[in-house]
């Protein structure tokens, strides 16, 4: 609404599948004219409905705990802003931006993804915002923190459309002119590989950056053979010679 050149995607992302909730090119939504509400957002809103209210009703059921694909659907959300940009005539520069919104809890098996993500938007140039509604997500932390975007756990749910209208609606060029919760304490160890949980010193293969909290002579990742590491040398005191008087 801000211009009518700004463009908007909505991507969700359950335990099973990551979806394009909008824009839907093959689909036509019926839309009905409503007195008061500006045309793009009444078909953002059905369209948004529609496809959720169809994804919940044929999500598969839950025998056990599992994990959101959030990473996935980041990468996917880059894959989109990267084929746009392509298409924008040459010496054009779009200002992308992602806002995660998000309830789930840390997904720390899918630490390389993330960090594929944030890196990745980093070089490109795309701010990575996340709006934790529940959880205190340390790997969302880092990546808001390289990409020089804004983190913010909801402290009260009642006041979400202010925080997303407060916090995240303005450009990130414009945020600096602007009074905004203070930036949270990035907490940046690293997901060991084999436990999933963060470490504070560990062992890193040299081949793929896999890390792990314990020594193995065998990366589980990229399957790597090292040579057991042995006995640290111990050199020799030399012996002083007395002098004869």
């Amino acid at each position: 609404m801000q211009k009518a050149q700004n463009k908007l995607a909505v991507i969700s992302c359950s335990h099973h599948a990551t979806n394009f909730l909008y824009p839907q090119p093959r689909r036509q939504v019926e839309l009905r004219q409503i007195d008061g509400q500006y045309e793009a957002f009444s078909l953002v809103e059905k369209t948004v409905k529609q496809q959720l209210g169809s994804i919940l009703m044929n999500a598969p059921s839950l025998n056990a705990p599992s994990e959101s694909l959030l990473a996935g659907s980041m990468a996917m959300a880059l894959c989109y802003i990267s084929r746009l940009q392509r298409n924008v005539a040459a010496g054009v520069k779009m200002h992308s931006r992602i806002l995660v919104l998000t309830g789930s809890n840390e997904c720390s098996s899918q630490y390389m993804t993330f960090m594929n993500v944030f890196f990745t938007a980093q070089k490109l140039g795309i701010t990575i915002d996340t709006c934790a509604l529940d959880k205190t997500l340390s790997l969302l932390q880092q990546g808001c923190d390289i990409t020089t975007g804004q983190f913010l756990k909801v402290t009260q749910l009642d006041g979400l459309l202010q925080y997303l209208l407060w916090v995240f609606l303005p450009a990130p060029q414009m945020r600096h002119k602007l009074v905004l919760p203070p930036p949270p304490k990035v907490d940046y160890r690293a997901s060991c590989f084999c436990h999933r949980e963060l470490i504070d010193i560990g062992y890193v293969c040299s081949v793929c950056l896999s890390v792990f909290c314990k020594y193995s002579p065998i990366c589980t990742t990229c399957h790597t053979i090292f040579k057991t590491p042995g006995p640290l040398p111990v050199k020799a005191k030399k012996k002083k010679k007395d002098k004869q008087m």
